[in-house]
């Protein structure tokens, strides 16, 4: 009995030990409190948007003469001055297309000659007052027009047969020059390839495209939950993904007025005019991200965002007493970017606020 007893005792005592331990515990949990100092620092209130690097005017280069890629004089990075020659193009018309050329020539040669008959005639008996004035302009317009019809196929033929003519001082042939002064991007025939035309009714071979690589602009989207606080002229700091450690800076100069729907969400197009260039080369087709800046405030008093209580029109943080008792002090708040938030009235660069533990998920 009296071992029992015993026992009971001690039992008692480890329960009323233990329980004392776990409250101990969980009491001094619920007063670790650290404190947050009030500091001062920067906030940038931005946007981020999402893209590429392109070039500001890309052109895709094409041939007005069908035929056959004879010489290609340029590479893709070749840099190349207006005017300079791209790519030979030998002239490759079809059976049908150089007989009907030969016939066309052959039959306004005839006509030309028959008009050049009677405008000689003409002539004659105008000399002769036998014809009007009147009469002989007549056949004198068309012995001109014969003349032209002549020179006309001719020219066709040569360019069809050669390649190349000349028409007064303007020499036309099948080289094909640079538009531009720029870079070659892309190459996209070889020698031997056929060209189609470009006409107006068929969009050609296109046979190389080409930039001037000093005009890039960043091309990309933003949200539509940031779009209404952007301005045309705001600095964007631009983050090429190739190259991390290099400082790109634009400036926003167009906001597209409709919205795409890209995956669920709302997105609106907007383009960067890049200002400043870091140490490496850019290329077009970079991805990058630009943080297009709303608007930064420096050297102001900081506290961490989560440490500030919202309640209706007031804000208040915890801050601790003399006496070591934690109270409720109201502040005035400015300029947040999620993280961090301005502090404008109500605590000083120093001051020291509650930062209570995370709650434990049970």
């Amino acid at each position: 009995m009296l071992k029992r007893i015993i026992f009971i005792g001690i039992g008692v005592v480890v329960l009323i030990v233990v329980i004392f331990s776990v409250f101990k515990g969980s009491s001094s949990k619920s007063n670790q409190l650290t404190m947050v100092k009030v500091e001062r620092g920067q906030i940038v209130d931005k946007a981020l948007a999402i893209g590429t690097l392109v070039p500001k005017n890309e052109i895709a280069v094409k041939s007005k003469i069908s035929g056959i890629v004879k010489k290609v004089f340029v590479e893709i990075g070749d840099k190349v001055k207006k005017g300079d020659p791209l790519i030979d193009i030998s002239p490759s018309p079809t059976p049908l297309e150089f007989a009907e050329a030969k016939r066309n020539v052959g039959m306004v040669e005839v006509a030309f000659q028959n008009s050049q008959k009677e405008y000689q005639r003409a002539k004659t008996l105008l000399e002769k007052n036998l014809i009007s004035e009147e009469d002989f302009d007549q056949k004198k317009k068309s012995f001109d027009e014969a003349k032209l019809r002549l020179q006309l196929g001719q020219e066709k033929l040569s360019l069809i047969e050669e390649g190349k003519i000349q028409i007064a001082e303007k020499k036309i042939e099948s080289v094909i020059k640079s538009p531009i002064t720029g870079t070659v991007l892309e190459r996209k025939v070889n020698e031997g390839d056929p060209v189609v035309p470009l006409t107006s009714y068929q969009e050609g071979t296109e046979l190389m495209t080409m930039a001037y690589m000093d005009d890039l602009v960043f091309k990309g989207t933003v949200d539509e939950i940031d779009v209404g606080k952007l301005n045309e002229g705001m600095n964007a700091e631009i983050k090429v993904g190739a190259i991390p450690n290099d400082t790109v800076e634009g400036v926003l100069y167009k906001i597209s007025p409709k919205a795409k729907k890209e995956e669920n969400a709302t997105l609106f197009d907007v383009e960067l005019k890049i200002t400043r260039r870091g140490e490496r080369m850019l290329r077009a087709g970079y991805s990058a991200n630009a943080d297009i800046i709303i608007n930064k405030k420096e050297d102001i008093l900081l506290i961490p965002e989560r440490l500030v209580e919202f309640k209706e029109d007031s804000v208040f943080v915890e801050i601790k007493g003399t006496n070591g008792e934690v109270t409720k002090k109201p502040i005035k708040t400015g300029l947040s970017d999620g993280m961090n938030i301005e502090v404008t009235e109500g605590l000083e660069e120093g001051d020291q606020i509650v930062q209570r533990p995370p709650k434990e998920i049970k």
